[in-house]
């Protein structure tokens, strides 16, 4: 029973004076002085003023300065049809596109020109009796003037306003006669074809969609934030100061293989698009089809571009690549070997640089390595500075 009771009492006394003596000699950790030499190697580009070409870039698509449908003024069969008279095929203003049986049409000239003939003989008629009335009126020894009807004005006046008619009618049987061949009303390329030779049409078939080809146009919109950086071709009703200067643009096609076509923002639109509320204007490139765009793919009708437009020119102002800004709000420069932290302002940008403003300076040490998780007094080592901004 004794040996029973002293093993418990041994154990709480060994466990006791254990505690004790850790409780007395706590264990120390070494702790070793903060490093101050560089943890991370960045290259920095001197930020300096320079002058900065705007290029504004959008998007849109091809569309004909004029756009027709071709009506028949005259009905009837179709009788012939050129063989530019298909789709995608060019023609020149005044040219013959298709005919229509002209056959009724002369009929109707013919009856014009007999009932003319008929018109003129009646009012010759009515020359003669009056004349011959007037002689009789003053043969009889009549010393007053003579009454209108004895003298036969109301019937030559009748005489003659039916030639009139007569003479109208036959210019409209020449004028309908001469519409049964339809011509190009300008330089153009069929846009789509509606008939063929052997239908009857009336004047209101559409027998083809038309556009113009002397230059072609793109509706392009532009952010609200570039409208300062670009000088718009719009003036007031009567400002007369001269010539608008048109801003350039480069259209760039990749329907088969990237190509570049030149040409000019023609006009400012006047209201704001109520589906994207931006502001379009209309770029404009002249002769699309001509001898200079030889051994180019031609420019389709609807296709999509994108456009370079060539806006302002900012002199003394801070452009920086875009990869040196962190969240689009501040930069890291390095100052007496550590890193700060730099608010901006993006002003304008493109995919390669950005113009900013704000708390960045001429002469800063600009971070362009990009950076992962980093604070405001990092030591770093500066690899390598830039002197020029990067093209």
């Amino acid at each position: 029973m004794i040996r029973k009771l002293v093993l418990p009492v041994l154990v709480i006394i060994i466990l006791g004076a254990a505690s004790a003596y850790v409780l007395k000699n706590p264990p120390e950790a070494r702790r070793k002085a903060v490093s101050k030499a560089p943890q991370i190697t960045v290259t920095t580009q001197q930020v300096s003023p320079q002058t900065l070409q705007i290029t504004l870039q959008s998007y849109g698509k091809i569309r004909p300065r004029t756009q027709s449908t071709l009506l028949p003024q005259v009905a009837g069969e179709i009788v012939w049809i050129s063989p530019k008279f298909r789709s995608g095929s060019f023609f020149e203003k005044g040219e013959p596109l298709l005919r229509i049986d002209r056959r009724d049409y002369e009929a109707q000239r013919s009856s014009a020109r007999a009932s003319l003939a008929s018109a003129r003989q009646k009012v010759a008629e009515e020359q003669a009796q009056a004349e011959q009335a007037a002689q009789d009126w003053k043969r009889l020894g009549n010393r007053a003037a003579a009454p209108t009807l004895v003298l036969r004005k109301p019937q030559l006046a009748s005489a003659r306003a039916a030639l009139d008619s007569a003479r109208a009618a036959l210019k409209i049987a020449e004028l309908n006669l001469s519409r049964t061949e339809i011509r190009a009303p300008y330089t153009g390329r069929v846009l789509n074809k509606n008939v063929d030779i052997g239908q009857v049409v009336s004047s209101g078939t559409s027998l083809a969609t038309l556009y113009a080809v002397d230059y072609v146009e793109v509706r392009l919109p532009l952010q609200n934030r570039d409208l300062k950086y670009i000088d718009l071709p719009e003036r007031y009703r009567f400002d007369d100061s001269g010539p608008l200067v048109l801003p350039d643009v480069t259209l760039v096609s990749t329907l088969v293989r990237p190509e570049r076509w030149q040409g000019k923002v023609a006009l400012t639109e006047g209201a704001i698009d109520d589906n994207s509320r931006q502001l379009y204007v209309v770029a404009q490139i002249d002769d699309p089809y001509g001898k200079d765009a030889a051994g180019r793919v031609p420019l389709k009708v609807g296709q999509y571009v994108t456009a370079e437009i060539q806006g302002r020119q900012l002199d003394n102002v801070l452009v920086i690549p875009n990869r040196a800004i962190y969240q689009g709000s501040y930069v890291y420069i390095v100052t007496e070997g550590v890193l700060k932290q730099v608010a901006v302002q993006v002003d304008w940008q493109d995919d390669r640089q950005a113009l900013v403003s704000g708390e960045l300076k001429a002469g800063d040490a600009l971070v362009v390595t990009p950076l992962g998780q980093v604070v405001s007094g990092t030591r770093v080592q500066v690899g390598a500075t830039k002197q020029e901004p990067e093209a």
